[in-house]
């Protein structure tokens, strides 16, 4: 009985991805057709499962909770496509999960379908599991301080903050702020 074996099991003993004891099985026994495609089958799911990544996180709101039953979506940021859409859960956790490797942008979503925030690009390696953080952007409510609310955050230390979370590091002014005498 000839005991030649299919080209891909071939392939897959030569790059190490078949188990030590599939291929002493594959090499030793002499099994039918079937059964080496079977075992063939299963060794390319195992290395398939293993090249796919996840990507978990946290959706947050702008002053660090986390945001419960929020959509987000990942997008390949290489095509721009969407990929998978998801809920956040009660604590704002999220899981993509079996993706394939490569370069992703996770963004919160509102009910009109537009962007309300969106992650730094994520890239992910066959295997790896990654964690990203979308957090919602810091803004002062409308009309804050018009009529003398004093519960809002002034104006210029709201300004501040926020270049300070931008890293900008000193703002110049171009022109006079002062009038001229």
């Amino acid at each position: 009985m000839s005991r030649l074996l299919p080209i891909a099991t071939l392939s897959l003993i030569a790059a190490g991805t078949l188990s030590l004891a599939a291929q002493q099985q594959v090499a030793t026994t002499p099994a039918s057709a079937a059964t080496r495609a079977a075992v063939a089958r299963a060794t390319l799911a195992q290395a398939r499962k293993n090249a796919l990544t996840s990507i978990q996180g946290n959706a947050m709101t702008s002053s660090n909770g986390g945001m419960t039953n929020a959509v987000v979506r990942l997008r390949d940021a290489k095509f721009g496509r969407i990929v998978d859409t998801q809920l956040t859960d009660k604590s704002g956790l999220f899981a993509f999960k079996a993706i394939d490797p490569g370069s992703y942008i996770v963004e919160i979503v509102s009910n009109d379908q537009t962007i309300m925030a969106a992650s730094q690009i994520v890239n992910v390696n066959a295997g790896e599991a990654v964690s990203a953080v979308v957090k919602l952007p810091f803004r002062i409510p409308p009309f804050a301080g018009i009529l003398g609310q004093t519960t809002s955050t002034p104006t210029a230390a709201a300004v501040a903050t926020e270049a300070a979370a931008s890293s900008v590091a000193a703002v110049v002014p171009t022109v006079p702020v002062s009038p001229v005498k």
